[in-house]
């Protein structure tokens, strides 16, 4: 960590079909090895296979609906008090929310083998959607390690 001065957020440029902050930050969380217009080429597809399943209009407006039910507002964090490490709850940030909630999406999507990634990541999309599948399990057992340990609340710094 730099002793001079805090790094600054660099501004995002939206994206140019949808006009979207949102969907830039999913395109360059799936980008691999420089490749923006295969990550790209990925999102756009797995767009189209979400507006199709669901048939609800807009994809911006599906993303946000999954992104709502798979955010997580609670997580615990390790903290170190004389011998002993506890896991303490703590509330999370609303950039860390989507940027966790993003990586447990395309985690998730890149665990399904034998799949093309913009189908398993439409998939993931209308699982989120539905409030069904892995990624919402996942932020339930986060939320329920942080309720178990909120006796250790006073813990937090």
């Amino acid at each position: 960590m730099s002793r001079r001065r805090r790094a600054g957020r660099r501004a995002i440029n939206p994206d140019s079909r949808y006009n979207s902050t949102l969907v830039t930050q999913l395109i360059n969380m799936i980008m691999v090895d420089g490749k923006k217009s295969t990550a790209q080429s990925i999102v756009y597809g797995a767009f189209e296979r979400v507006s199709e399943k669901l048939a609800k209009g807009d994809p911006i407006d599906l993303l946000l609906g999954a992104m709502e039910n798979i955010r997580p507002r609670l997580e615990v964090k390790s903290r170190r008090v004389g011998g002993a490490t506890y896991q303490v709850p703590v509330e999370v940030p609303f950039d860390r929310q989507q940027s966790v909630a993003f990586r447990w999406i395309i985690a998730s999507a890149r665990g399904r083998k034998g799949v093309a990634m913009r189908d398993a990541l439409a998939d993931e999309i209308v699982d989120a959607y539905n409030n069904t599948g892995a990624v919402v399990k996942k932020r339930e057992d986060t939320h329920r390690m942080a309720q178990a340990n909120r006796a250790f609340a006073h813990l937090r710094w």
